[in-house]
């Protein structure tokens, strides 16, 4: 890869998470500046004591990614500090077995909406007129598998991360020309404690890692990448 990260500001949800930290420790090694929001505050802060980055080159701020506001808040501060977000890549997220589609409770269907699609377009209000400023910038949302197709008590599941790639697809038409590309990567099953105690009997070599996630996501916001807009990015693993 020729790209050169080192020169970047590069904002990440979720990175105390299990891709999202793969994803910091990723941007870590090639330099980047980052800015980490995610709501877990104490795995935030032991992510941080394993950061080599210097304190100029990092930003961390405990948010709620549903409060469009808050989010706001902390782009325009990341912003002032950086000067610009060159990447930005969005794992915050979640997943919930639900109920059968025709007993889908209010609360369920909420849930999966905030934490996959208002996040995501709470995340994309603050940081794209600042990309738009620029006329450059880099855009990753993590759809699933799942987003293609529905399966029995993943409906509300499933919605959302459709919701989230038509949202990306939908972005990455109106950006194109702005010089700003947006993509979507779908994970298959991705390797994670919580993933292993859930199907303990399952074949784990088959299952994505965080870390080859991470690696894919690096090229699509690299120069390497710029022809590539508006993709969905299957990764299911072997």
């Amino acid at each position: 890869m020729v790209s050169s990260f080192k020169d970047k500001v590069v904002l990440i949800t979720g990175p105390a998470g299990n891709l999202g930290s793969a994803v910091v420790k990723r941007f870590t090694a090639e330099g980047s500046s980052l800015v980490l929001l995610d709501h877990h505050e104490d795995r935030l802060n032991n992510l941080y004591t394993q950061l080599e980055n210097s304190p100029d080159h990092l930003l961390i701020s405990s948010i709620d990614l549903t409060d469009a506001l808050k989010v706001s808040s902390a782009v325009s501060k990341a912003v002032d500090h950086f000067g610009r977000i060159d990447i930005l890549v969005h794992t915050a997220g979640g997943f919930r077995m639900g109920e059968k589609v025709h007993k889908t409770t209010d609360k369920t269907w909420d849930v999966m909406m905030d934490l996959n699609v208002r996040t995501f377009l709470n995340i994309s209000k603050a940081v794209v007129p600042y990309m738009l400023e620029k006329k450059s910038g880099k855009i990753i949302s993590i759809g699933a598998r799942n987003a293609l197709s529905g399966k029995a008590r993943m409906g509300s599941y499933s919605a959302s991360k459709s919701a989230v790639l038509r949202l990306t697809e939908s972005m990455a038409a109106e950006l194109k020309s702005q010089g700003i590309n947006v993509n979507c990567v779908l994970p298959g099953t991705i390797d994670t404690p919580e993933n292993r105690k859930a199907m303990p009997d399952a074949d784990t070599s088959k299952w994505v890692s965080p870390d080859s996630l991470a690696g894919i996501i690096l090229f699509l916001t690299s120069d390497d990448a710029r022809d590539i807009n508006g993709a969905a990015i299957p990764v299911y693993g072997a």
